[in-house]
């Protein structure tokens, strides 16, 4: 099993930018998928996450509004679409993945124990 994020990348207050995440080993339409993020000082927050079929999506109150997670399975890749960045959206982000039953809608995988699989991180930087 391996998850792999793109770069992430500096940008402005106010941009926008798209993180995506390739998994390997696994399809991830079996699987809750999720975005963490970690700012400098802090702990990991949850972002979002999606059930496997891409039907139920959730958001931290930080991001909603402003952020779309989706996924395409063909690719056998996740997305985290992020508009109007904040400073506060600083930080390394995380995409996990959780082995999922058949029709499970992933509700309140929230924690990091709920994940069992983690990629690497990639940095994002929104500067004012």
């Amino acid at each position: 099993v391996h998850l792999q994020e793109s770069e992430g990348g500096s940008v402005q207050a106010g941009g926008s930018l798209r993180l995506s995440c390739v998994a390997s080993g696994f399809t991830i339409d079996t699987h809750c998928m999720g975005w963490f993020r970690q700012a400098p000082g802090k702990g990991l927050e949850w972002v979002s996450h999606i059930n496997g079929p891409g039907a139920y999506t959730y958001y931290a109150d930080s991001v909603k509004g402003r952020a779309t997670i989706s996924q395409d399975n063909a690719k056998n890749t996740l997305y985290l679409q992020m508009n109007n960045l904040t400073h506060e959206d600083t930080g390394m982000y995380y995409c996990a993945a959780d082995p999922s039953r058949l029709g499970a809608t992933c509700y309140g995988r929230t924690h990091r124990g709920d994940y069992h699989d983690w990629g690497q991180g990639t940095q994002v930087t929104v500067s004012s």
